[in-house]
């Protein structure tokens, strides 16, 4: 009967019943006071006190059983513990496959022949990461074949930044991803086992340990040469570059007829070099063959074909790529006079090739003849003069005007 009664809980009191000064008079006798306030009083009872007991113990008792539960499912767990593994690694191998297979379906990768023969056939084939990454040209792809008869160490001669460290990488890749089980990036390919993939590829140093970035090359290439077998596939992306032209074209040299004299049988090699005085091994070892990735010259420009054919080349066209890459024009013109001078083997009084002298004649040139409206640059009229007009659009003229 008491219209104001509340049911409240603080930390100090637990549960209890407080009743308005109002309706103090219809407090029953059982209810014991606790707590006097201004507006009533506050009241506890036998079973309010169960009652706090019973909520207060439930939580204690709820994570006790908790506990109890998680104990039963682990001991279950652990009897089905070998089942479990083995699933769990069935489902990791599945998915490894899953990725794979998806990959394939994708990236328009086949199936290879894996053998134990000493032939590595690709036809087609394609770098797996490059070709979806590069997205300003096509992908195009190349065939390579190995094989321990006639074709069994590949000089690759070529062009900066034509692809020759490319191809070198993505027939590693391939025989990589079909020997553990993938498809390949390849319209066809046939690969012989091979035990190990050795490279020696990039420019990095180790100073810490005092090694010198040729240091670390030399060391990587006398791992390969102690190691490597006829079942190996030995990928070398230049060797040599870090001392004089002489010592390192006569280590490439020697590296190269180590890896084809191998245990009488040689290793199946892909070797990128711009040592273009290795193609000439192909007279002295008869299982070398020189390969090259084709470039085109156009308006003293080079353009990539990135295609690798039979044969060897004699160029690297190191200052068109300079030039591609931003070097000044004066500091392009000058290693041009300078490259014409070491071909043409223009040598000083010491017997030394002269490349100062056609900038010091061209300087004494301008000193005696001025030219009556300020020296003459002729950079916009030979930009002109390269512009393709017949295949431009009409956006891209105003485009090229406005520049």
């Amino acid at each position: 009967g008491i219209s104001s009664l509340k049911v409240g809980y603080n930390r100090v009191f637990g549960y209890y019943i407080e009743v308005s000064k109002a309706n103090l008079h219809l407090v029953p006798s059982d209810y014991i006071r606790k707590q006097t306030l201004a507006n009533g009083e506050r009241y506890v009872t036998e079973k309010l006190k169960e009652y706090e007991e019973l909520v207060l113990g439930a939580e204690e008792k709820r994570v006790a059983l908790e506990y109890e539960i998680f104990e039963e499912i682990r001991q279950r767990v652990a009897l089905e513990n070998r089942r479990i593994r083995e699933a769990a690694k069935l489902i990791s191998d599945l998915d490894a496959l899953v990725s794979l297979a998806e990959a394939a379906e994708a990236y328009g990768f086949t199936c290879p022949e894996v053998n134990d023969g000493p032939v590595i056939h690709i036809v087609d084939g394609r770098h797996p990461v490059i070709e979806q990454t590069v997205k300003d040209e096509a992908f195009v792809p190349n065939d390579v074949y190995l094989n321990d008869r006639e074709q069994q160490l590949l000089i690759i001669t070529g062009p900066n930044m034509a692809g020759k460290s490319t191809v070198l990488r993505q027939v590693a890749l391939t025989v990589l991803m079909a020997q553990m089980g993938s498809f390949v990036p390849a319209s066809k390919a046939a690969i012989g086992l091979v035990d190990r993939i050795f490279t020696r590829i990039g420019a990095s140093d180790d100073l810490a340990k005092g090694q010198s970035t040729f240091m670390v090359e030399m060391n990587e290439t006398a791992n390969i040469l102690r190691h490597a077998s006829s079942k190996s596939l030995v990928i070398l992306d230049e060797i040599g570059r870090g001392t004089s032209t002489y010592d390192g074209l006569s280590i490439a040299w020697a590296v190269a007829e180590a890896l084809h004299d191998r245990n009488a049988k040689g290793v199946r090699t892909l070797f990128a070099t711009h040592y273009h005085e290795l193609t000439e091994l192909v007279a002295t070892k008869e299982r070398v063959k020189n390969f090259n990735i084709a470039v085109k010259e156009w308006n003293e420009q080079i353009i990539f074909l990135r295609k690798l054919v039979p044969g060897g080349t004699s160029r690297s066209y190191g200052i068109q790529v300079a030039r591609l890459a931003g070097l000044p024009p004066a500091v392009i013109e000058r290693a041009r006079e300078i490259l014409d001078n070491l071909e043409g083997r223009k040598m000083g009084e010491a017997g030394m090739p002269h490349v100062a002298s056609t900038r010091r004649k061209k300087e004494k040139e301008d000193i005696q003849q001025l030219h009556l409206f300020g020296a003459q640059d002729h950079r916009l009229k030979q930009r002109i003069q390269k512009l393709d007009i017949s295949s431009m659009t009409p956006l891209e003229a105003l485009i090229e005007l406005n520049k």
